[in-house]
């Protein structure tokens, strides 16, 4: 192969040049790449691929001038005695070798994310850069990683050996300081336009989130979402006036509204049940990534979940029941505090998260034994800090003694073992004589997919033999059919209620709006003894679990809760569904969702493909769900579901307790 090398042009900066040209090449192809995988979902091709490429290759820009910013400024005040000297020769070149193999290592990232979410690097990339020891042994479990690498520095090392003669060849010329000036002052001038000019509302040109995301640059993506973790409500999306909406809220919301409220969106009220409270056991088993479409139920044909479609048939089964985000924190989120997902990190991530009206403060308060019981290590996800912030003690991994440990991959002990220690917990919390509310959280159900072998007929892990998502789901099914084995055996397991209910989908990416099979989840309640088995298809989400729960027990509580007892006789059907972005309520036959850049859309499902259109703040339904979002952020950047830190009263069903803080006060009784 002849040797190529490429012309120089008279000045250092051509280094700087040359490996942009590299990088955008590189890009370009990465985009090509991913647009063929996509391309079943794309329509309108002709027209979509110059969006794709061209806004593409604008984005790619930007993100190389903002890379290349420290470089310039190297080239620009190195000066020319010291250009040509050994040490800068090897420092120069061997700096290049790393950003084209950190360029490779990009495209093979970029691949394996989009396999498994269908998007760019986004807020999800922010947080496997987070919490770095659970992703890293994830991907050393999932991928042949070292020969990955071996394969990538080979790669590199044949493209360094063609680019280095140009790069060798600019590292001899010396050009005066003013004339390094006028040329780094251009090249500055590109991340400074970018700046300026380019932002995340370029990207959403389509109403087709496949061509956007391909219209996107991965590594930009990832800068752009660590820099917007956090959302401010008020800033990116339309807002209206507190009082009217705060109005509408209540109306929604408390069910006996006579009592006017003292604030905007305080919600606070004393719900009064009816009769005496039944301080039953609960079991709440909340599963990684249970989407319905697994359940025989819901369609599935491969019989990945025998146990759970027979024991399903045996209690109180809610077939249109979503979960309110896409990632474990939401479920936990939506599932303890009952508020709808605000943009951004989960609040279950955020600071000042603590002291919050939980559902598990409502039971710890009844006298329960309240835990939260992880797989995993606590510390992932802020969720130690959460929990035991909001009423619950914590048991997770680092408590489980070496004997307890069958099988643990990265993300925590495999399901057997976790459902063995809550039989351990209940057990020492009836020899107490102490009713026991259990949130549990699995972590089988996740890639890699490894899980103890010999225990079902579905090979564990993925690629080259393993069953990959199919065997996660068939063991976690294995794995419950256990706990229930060992349930029935104990003294507590006539007055105890068992709830199986997932974080959120295994896949979340989309054509249009916020897919909304990609919510759907199963929620399955049982207790053979005292609820007796029904199908239920009441559009519900998440963040109605814990009303209906206290509902079912009879229990009368302070609540600040945004959902309601999906079973009582004025429910209306709706679901809140997001992503970190876009903010939905899904009503009957339509889905509304408010975005960034204070846009409003409606997508309708009446027809064979969702339609997707621009509405506005008139149209009907979006003061419903403008009200829903606007109050929660309000709800808790005013602290208003906060308990005292002075209180140590409890919150029985015949004492109605003291208001939060001195701004929220309890306002309404509900029967």
């Amino acid at each position: 192969m002849a040797r190529i090398t490429i012309k120089s042009g008279g000045t250092r900066f051509m280094i700087v040049l040359q490996l942009s040209l590299v990088s955008i090449l590189c890009f370009a192809l990465m985009r090509g790449v991913l647009l063929i995988r996509a391309w079943p979902h794309i329509d309108n091709f002709s027209s979509a691929w110059l969006y794709i490429f061209g806004q593409g290759l604008i984005y790619d820009i930007a993100f190389i001038s903002y890379f290349y910013i420290s470089f310039v400024l190297f080239f620009l005040f190195l000066p020319n005695r010291w250009l040509n000297s050994g040490t800068i020769r090897y420092l120069v070149q061997g700096g290049v070798f790393l950003i084209l193999y950190g360029l490779g290592f990009c495209m093979v990232a970029e691949w394996y994310f989009w396999s498994e979410f269908g998007v760019r690097f986004n807020f999800i990339s922010v947080d496997y850069l987070v919490y770095r020891r659970e992703v890293t042994d994830n991907i050393l479990q999932s991928y042949p990683v070292f020969t990955i690498l071996v394969i990538l520095f080979i790669l590199t090392g044949i493209v360094f050996h063609f680019i280095r003669p140009a790069i060798v060849k600019n590292l001899s010329l010396t050009e005066n300081f003013k004339k390094r000036v006028i040329i780094a002052g251009g090249l500055l001038m590109l991340p400074l336009l970018s700046f300026c000019l380019i932002d995340q509302s370029h990207r959403c040109f389509s109403d087709n989130n496949y061509v956007n995301e391909l219209a996107s640059n991965g590594p930009y993506q990832l800068f752009a979402a660590f820099r917007n973790n956090r959302l401010d409500y008020r800033q990116f999306y339309v807002t209206g006036n507190d009082h009217d909406l705060s109005a509408r809220l209540k109306k929604q919301v408390i069910k006996d509204n006579r009592q006017p409220q003292k604030d905007d969106y305080d919600i606070g009220r004393y719900i009064k049940a009816q009769g005496t409270a039944n301080k039953l056991n609960v079991m709440l088993i909340t599963v990684e990534s249970l989407s319905a479409k697994f359940l025989t139920r819901f369609g599935q044909t491969h019989n990945i979940t025998p146990f759970m479609d027979k024991w399903f048939e045996q209690g109180m089964l809610f077939t249109r029941f979503y979960a309110t985000g896409t990632r474990t924190t939401r479920g936990l989120e939506a599932i303890t505090l009952s508020i709808p997902p605000t943009p951004g990190r989960s609040i279950v991530k955020r600071p000042n998260n603590s002291r919050m009206y939980s559902l598990g403060k409502v039971f710890e308060d009844l006298g329960y034994d309240t835990a939260f019981i992880y797989g995993g290590r606590g510390f992932f996800e802020n969720m130690n800090a959460f929990f035991s912030g909001n009423g619950y003690r914590i048991v997770d991994e680092l408590c489980l003694g070496n004997e307890e440990i069958t099988f643990k991959t990265a993300w925590g002990v495999c399901d057997e073992d976790i459902f063995n220690r809550t039989i351990r917990e209940a057990n020492q919390a009836y020899t107490a004589r102490k009713p026991f509310f259990f949130h549990i959280m699995t972590t089988s159900n996740h890639q890699p997919f490894t899980y103890p072998e010999g225990k079902i007929d579905l090979a564990p892990g993925e690629g080259r033999g393993g069953s990959g998502r199919f065997g996660g789901v068939k063991y976690t099914d294995y794995a419950l059919g256990q706990l229930m084995n060992q349930a029935k055996k104990q003294p507590w397991f006539d007055d105890t209620v068992f709830i199986v209910v997932a974080d959120h989908c295994a896949g979340s990416a989309g054509k249009i709006g916020l897919p909304v099979k990609k919510y759907h989840i199963p929620l399955f309640i049982y207790s053979p003894k005292h609820i007796r088995p029904r199908q239920i298809d009441t559009l519900a989400s998440q963040m109605d679990l814990a009303p209906t729960l206290l509902a079912l027990l009879n229990i009368s509580y302070q609540s600040y809760f945004f959902g309601k007892d999906i079973l009582s006789s004025d429910f209306k059907g709706r679901a809140l569904i997001a992503n970190y972005q876009k903010l939905g309520l899904l009503k009957k036959g339509e889905l509304l969702f408010l975005s960034p850049g204070k846009q409003i859309n409606r997508v309708t499902f009446n027809y064979e493909d969702p339609v997707l259109e621009k509405v506005y703040m008139s149209y009907p339904g979006v003061s419903d769900l403008m009200a829903y979002y606007q109050g929660a952020d309000y709800v808790f950047t005013h602290r208003l579901n906060r308990w005292p830190l002075s209180s140590d009263q409890s919150l029985v069903s015949q004492n109605k307790p003291s208001s939060p803080n001195r701004d929220s006060a309890v306002n309404t009784n509900e029967n």
